[in-house]
C-alpha cells in the first residue's frame, strides 16, 4: 500500500487564493490543501510521506514545526505534511484566514505565501519540502524586502509535477491555469 488514504486515491484538493496584502506578496497561485491525504495511523507516516514527495519532485528537506512568526519563501516553493500534533496556521499574513494542519494533511504553499502558526500542540512535527533545485530562504515581511523579493518570487519557475501525484496530479493543472 502507498499510504494514501482512500485505496490510493487522491484526496478532493482545496485551493485558497491569497491577495498581496502591501507587506506580505503572497501569490497568483493558489494554496493547495490535500486534506487527510495521508493515513496518519501509519507509524512510518514520516518514511513514508518523505518518500512519496521525493519521488515526485519534491526531496523531503526537514522534519520540526512550523515558525510562530509570519514569514514567506520568495525564492522556493513549500509543501508541508501533517506528521504529529496540530497547528493552526494563519496563511497570507495578519488578517488571512487561519486554518488547521493535522497528521495525514498535505499543503503546498507558492513562493511568495506568508504562513504563521498561531496555536499548535499535541508533539506538532511537519514535514517539509521544496521542488528539486529550489532552495528556500526566510523572508519577514520587513521594510526593505520588497521589491527584490518580489522580482525572486517571479523568477520561482513552476514545478514539474505535484508533490503527491507527479506530472499528472493537481498542481499541473491548478498552478498552470494560474500562471
Amino acid at each position: 500500500m502507498d499510504g494514501l488514504r482512500n485505496n490510493g486515491a487522491l484526496p478532493a484538493v482545496r485551493t485558497l487564493r491569497l491577495e498581496d496584502d502591501g507587506c506580505f506578496p503572497n501569490s497568483r497561485l493558489p494554496v493547495l490543501i490535500y486534506p487527510g491525504a495521508f493515513d496518519p495511523s501509519r507509524p512510518d507516516l514520516a518514511e513514508m510521506a518523505g518518500r512519496r514527495l521525493t519521488a515526485n519532485g519534491w526531496p523531503a528537506a526537514w522534519i520540526d514545526g512550523v515558525y510562530p512568526f509570519h514569514h514567506y519563501h520568495s525564492t522556493a516553493h513549500e509543501a508541508l505534511v501533517g506528521l504529529a500534533g496540530w497547528a493552526e496556521v494563519q496563511l497570507g499574513g495578519p488578517a488571512g484566514p487561519v486554518e488547521r494542519l493535522s497528521p495525514g494533511d498535505l499543503w503546498v504553499l507558492p513562493a511568495g505565501v506568508a504562513h504563521c502558526a498561531v496555536a499548535s500542540g499535541a508533539g506538532l512535527l511537519v514535514l517539509g519540502a521544496y521542488p528539486e533545485g529550489q532552495e528556500w530562504d526566510l523572508c519577514r515581511g520587513l521594510p526593505g524586502e520588497r521589491p527584490a523579493a518580489d522580482a525572486r518570487i517571479a523568477a520561482v519557475p513552476l514545478p514539474a509535477g505535484d508533490p503527491l501525484a507527479g506530472p499528472a496530479g493537481p498542481l499541473v493543472r491548478w498552478w498552470r491555469a494560474a500562471g
